[in-house]
């Protein structure tokens, strides 16, 4: 019973946006999803292999990215890329830190490349996030 209460408080821990769906057809085992999910936000600013992340399941890459995909209704690359900008976005909002190392420390490749996904797929640029303004796109 014990092990119940520690899945409801890991459960319970991660972002709406971001939970996993537990015993999806097809999808990883709640242990794997667990596991993963840990590994995920304690290694994601750094690069990290297909190959790599289906290890800490033990299954084959090819594998592990339907399964994580239909646990976690994205991609793993997707998943991970959202932790590096919900972390770049805390960074940028509550420190002085300079964007490239804000970037840096992320997981990015390049400043280039973090402003560049922070467009893509927040609509703002990292320095419209350190002053609090709003995207300049109608609508969003």
């Amino acid at each position: 019973m014990r092990r119940d209460d520690d899945l409801q408080a890991w459960y319970s821990e991660i972002p709406a946006e971001r939970r996993p769906l537990l015993n999806a057809k097809g999808g990883l085992s709640i242990g794997h999803t667990r596991l993963v999910a840990q590994f995920l936000s304690e290694n994601f600013s750094r690069k990290l292999s297909l190959a790599e992340m289906a290890a800490v399941c033990g299954l084959s890459p090819y594998h592990f990215a339907r399964a994580f995909s239909r646990t976690f209704g994205v991609t793993p690359h997707q998943y991970v890329l959202v932790l590096r900008l919900d972390l770049a976005a805390k960074l940028l909002a509550e420190s002085r830190m300079s964007i490239t190392d804000i970037a840096d420390l992320s997981g990015f490749s390049s400043q280039s490349h973090f402003t560049t996904m922070m467009r893509k797929y927040r609509h703002v640029t990292p320095q419209q996030v350190r002053t609090g303004q709003r995207s300049s796109r109608s609508g969003e």
